[in-house]
């Protein structure tokens, strides 16, 4: 059985540290996105129907985009996409204790988040 899968509304750009603060003043000041305020400190913009969130990240030496799916059952998506070969990555960063989303690179090392449909964050 396979699980219904969607694109959810957060991407995450995992940038430098010697590129955030122009990054931050690029999409605040000269595209001029509307700030999201319900996740401070954390930086983000309203992105469309979407959610751009900007992160500071040491040790990386170019920006990654990491994108959000939500299944509409996040155990049998684990499980058909453990079964299709797919990579789980859960340690590239900690998600909050109770989650039962996980993280997954495309096979061209795009990260996604996979989350339960409706568990919004």
């Amino acid at each position: 059985m396979k699980p219904h899968y969607e694109g959810n509304h957060n991407i995450a750009m995992k940038v430098p540290p010697h590129q955030y603060e122009a990054t931050v003043a690029f999409y605040r000041d000269v595209i001029g996105l509307k700030p999201l305020e319900n996740h401070l400190p954390h930086v983000g913009f309203y992105f469309g129907s979407n959610q751009l969130w900007i992160d500071k990240v040491p040790g990386m030496s170019q920006a990654e985009l990491w994108l959000e799916i939500a299944a509409d059952d996040v155990s049998l998506a684990a499980s058909h996409l453990t079964g299709a070969g797919i990579v789980r990555c859960d340690e590239i960063e900690k998600l909050p204790e109770g989650h039962q989303d996980f993280w997954i690179t495309s096979p061209c090392q795009i990260i996604h988040h996979v989350s339960q449909k409706g568990d919004g964050w």
